[in-house]
C-alpha cells in the first residue's frame, strides 16, 4: 500500500497494532485475575456457609451434598427471598460482593484510562509530528511566494507527503528557473540596447556633423559629394552594425532554428567567399580554398556559411595589399575541421583572448574597418550548432581561426 510508505504512518499504524495487542493482554490478564478473585470469592462463602451449617451441628454429609448441589428448587428460592436475596437486591447490603465490585469498578477505569493515556499520547505525538512538517512547508512555499529559493522542502523520505513535497519543490525548480531566465533575458536586453546605443552615437554624430557641413556649402559640388560619400559609408556602417547586433541578439535568445542537413564543403566555403571576391581582387589581395571537394558535412548551411564569411571578412581587413587568405578543410576522426588562415599583421598576445568579446577593437588595429561583431557572431553560430570555433596567432605572421564540428553529430 501506498499510504505505508511514509514511515510516519507506519509508525502511527505500528503504534496501533502495538495498542490492540496490549488491549487484548490487558484484557487477557484482567479475565485472569478477576477469574481468580470470582473463584476466591466462591470458596470464601462457601466455607463460610459450610462453617455456619456445621456449627448448627448439620451432618457433613448433607453440607458436603448442598455445596455440590447445582438445582434451584422453589423452596430455595422463597427462602431467599425471604432473606432478602435476590437479583433486585443492591450490591451494598451484599458487603462481599461489594467489595468485589468496587476492586473491580477501581481496576477496570485504571485500566482502561492508562490504556487511553497511550493511546492519546501516541495520536497527539503522531499529529504534533504532521503539524511541524505543514508548518515547515507552508513558511517554505510562503519563501517561494517571495521569490526566495533558499531553503528546500523535505524530500529524504518516502510517503505521498514527501511525494507531494517533491512536486512542490520540482515546481519551483521550474518557477526560479524561468525567473532567472526573465531576469537574464531583461539584462540581456538592457545590455544590448546598451551596446546598440553605444555604437549608433559616433555614426550619428558623424552624419550630424556632414549634413551640417553640406548645409553649409550647397553650392560646393566638390564638398556635397565627398560628405554624401562619408554619410554613406556611415549609413552603410550603421547598417552592418544593427543586422550583426538582431542576429545575435536573435542567437541569444535561441530564437533560431537551424536547420542541419549535409552539404559539401567546397559548396559552403564558395558560398561563403562569394561576395568577398570582388573586394579582394579591388584591395589586391588573394582568396584560395584548398580541401577533398567530396567531404560532408552536417551543418545549417546559410548561418555557417556566414560564420565562414565573417572569418574571411577578419582576414581580409588584417591582410595588407598583397596577401592571401586561405580556406582549407580536413577531416579527422572524429571532426570536420574549417580553417581560414591570412599572412597580415596577426594578433597580439594580450588580445587574443579578448577578440571574441562583442566590440572588442585593439589598440593595434583601430585603423581597420569593422564594429568588433563579426568574430563573435560566428563564435555564436558555430557553438549554437554543437562546434568549436578556436584561433591560432603570432604578431606578424597571420592568424588562424579554426571551426571543428564533431562528426557524431552527422
Amino acid at each position: 500500500m501506498t499510504l505505508l510508505q511514509d514511515r510516519q504512518v507506519r509508525w502511527f499504524v505500528c503504534f496501533l497494532l502495538l495498542f490492540a495487542v496490549m488491549l487484548f493482554a490487558a484484557g487477557m490478564l484482567f479475565s485472569a485475575v478477576y477469574g481468580r478473585a470470582a473463584q476466591n470469592l466462591y470458596l470464601d462463602r462457601s466455607a463460610e456457609i459450610a462453617s455456619a451449617l456445621l456449627g448448627q451441628g448439620v451432618s457433613e454429609t448433607i453440607v458436603a451434598s448442598a455445596l455440590k448441589s447445582d438445582g434451584v428448587t422453589s423452596d430455595g428460592l422463597r427462602l431467599m427471598e425471604l432473606l432478602g436475596m435476590t437479583e433486585r437486591t443492591s450490591a451494598r447490603l451484599l458487603p462481599m460482593l461489594d467489595a468485589f465490585q468496587r476492586t473491580l469498578g477501581a481496576a477496570v477505569v485504571v485500566g482502561c484510562a492508562g490504556l487511553i493515556l497511550v493511546l492519546f499520547a501516541g495520536t497527539l505525538r503522531f499529529l504534533i509530528f504532521r503539524r511541524r512538517v505543514y508548518e515547515c512547508a507552508a513558511q517554505t512555499v510562503r519563501r517561494y511566494i517571495d521569490g526566495d529559493y533558499s531553503t528546500r522542502l523535505p524530500q529524504h523520505r518516502e510517503g505521498s507527503l514527501f511525494q507531494f513535497f517533491a512536486a512542490v519543490e520540482q515546481m519551483a525548480t521550474i518557477l526560479q528557473a524561468k525567473e532567472q531566465n526573465e531576469r537574464q533575458n531583461k539584462e540581456f536586453l538592457k545590455a544590448t540596447m546598451s551596446d546598440i546605443s553605444h555604437q549608433l552615437k559616433t555614426p550619428l554624430a558623424a552624419m550630424m556633423m556632414y549634413q551640417e557641413i553640406i548645409a553649409d556649402e550647397p553650392d560646393n559640388a566638390a564638398v556635397v559629394r565627398e560628405f554624401a560619400a562619408k554619410m554613406g559609408a556611415s549609413l552603410r556602417r550603421m547598417e552592418t552594425l544593427i543586422q550583426m547586433m538582431l542576429k545575435i541578439a536573435r542567437l541569444d535568445a535561441g530564437s533560431i532554428r537551424f536547420e542541419q542537413r549535409s552539404v559539401a564543403v567546397a559548396e559552403l566555403t564558395q558560398s561563403a567567399v562569394q561576395d568577398l571576391l570582388t573586394r579582394a581582387q579591388r584591395e589586391g589581395k588573394s582568396i584560395r580554398l584548398d580541401g577533398d571537394p567530396t567531404q560532408q558535412l552536417v551543418c545549417d548551411p546559410a548561418w555557417t556559411s556566414e560564420a565562414i564569411g565573417n572569418l574571411v571578412k577578419n582576414a581580409l581587413d588584417h591582410t595588407e595589399y598583397g596577401g592571401e587568405v586561405l580556406i582549407s578543410w580536413a577531416c579527422t576522426p572524429v571532426l570536420m575541421q574549417i580553417k581560414v588562415e591570412d599572412d597580415g599583421c596577426g594578433i597580439a598576445p594580450e588580445d587574443i583572448h579578448h577578440i571574441f568579446k562583442r566590440f572588442y577593437r585593439s589598440e593595434r588595429t583601430l585603423h581597420t574597418p569593422g564594429v568588433g561583431l563579426g568574430l563573435p557572431l560566428s563564435k555564436s553560430i558555430v557553438e549554437r550548432q554543437g562546434g568549436l570555433l578556436s584561433v591560432q596567432s603570432e604578431p606578424g605572421q597571420g592568424a588562424a581561426f579554426t571551426i571543428s564540428f564533431p562528426l557524431t553529430q552527422s
